[in-house]
């Protein structure tokens, strides 16, 4: 069977480069552009979109800024992954996109090769961090990003820290289950128990709570090769 194309969105108030970005995007039979918005606003008040596994968003446009699109998408329980592109990137952001929802936080003089390989981390792994991010990060969650979650790390239980850790290493469900020996299934419970114990939102805020709780070292987590 065919492997199904990651379906693409762009939000961005640049109409040449959406545009552009559309154009050479399509040109890999592993993705599919299917839908572009130069606002905010248009893509959440649009109800007949089709929506994309993973969303380019721009941080900054006039109708609707990228902040209050990542605000929005909870609360319509669409399961998006979100990217954010921008050219008002400032490494000191980078906690507080991750904290808001952000699967990963780009520049937007990133070479294009490379957001692709970005499209693939977020859809297949949850996030993605780049060896500079990861040390802005942890400088960030040492000094100044507020406690994420509900639960006292001790009432983890000894699985969930085992799924924890691998989902640090970028593993898929299906990789965990192999390797703890479970089924899908269960790792999914596990990830979902996870996420309530510890007050996230997504993986990304996972990673981070397992940073800051020292279940992992920050230089331990799985990044996309250079």
């Amino acid at each position: 069977m065919k492997n199904l194309k990651i379906k693409i969105g762009i939000v961005d108030d640049d109409l040449l480069f959406v545009q552009l970005l559309k154009n050479y995007i399509d040109q890999d039979d592993r993705y599919e552009v299917v839908m572009t918005s130069t606002s905010g606003h248009h893509f959440l008040n649009e109800t007949n979109l089709d929506l994309p596994d993973v969303l380019l968003l721009d941080l900054r446009m006039a109708n609707g800024d990228g902040i209050e699109v990542m605000s929005a998408l909870p609360q319509k329980e669409a399961e998006v992954k979100i990217i954010v592109l921008s050219s008002f990137y400032r490494r000191s952001f980078m906690g507080q996109m991750l904290k808001m929802g952000a699967h990963a936080f780009l520049s937007k003089e990133i070479e294009l090769d490379e957001l692709l390989k970005v499209i693939d981390a977020v859809h297949h792994h949850g996030h993605y961090f780049s060896d500079e991010q990861v040390d802005v990060m942890r400088g960030q969650l040492s000094n100044k990003l507020p406690e994420f979650h509900a639960y006292s790390k001790d009432d983890l239980t000894e699985r969930e820290i085992d799924v924890l850790r691998l989902v640090c290493q970028q593993l898929s469900t299906k990789e965990i289950a192999d390797h703890l020996f479970i089924s899908p299934k269960t790792v999914e419970t596990h990830k979902t128990n996870l996420m309530i114990k510890t007050s996230v939102k997504n993986m990304a805020g996972l990673v981070i709570y397992a940073v800051q709780n020292n279940f992992v070292n920050a230089h331990e987590i799985v990044l996309l090769d250079k």
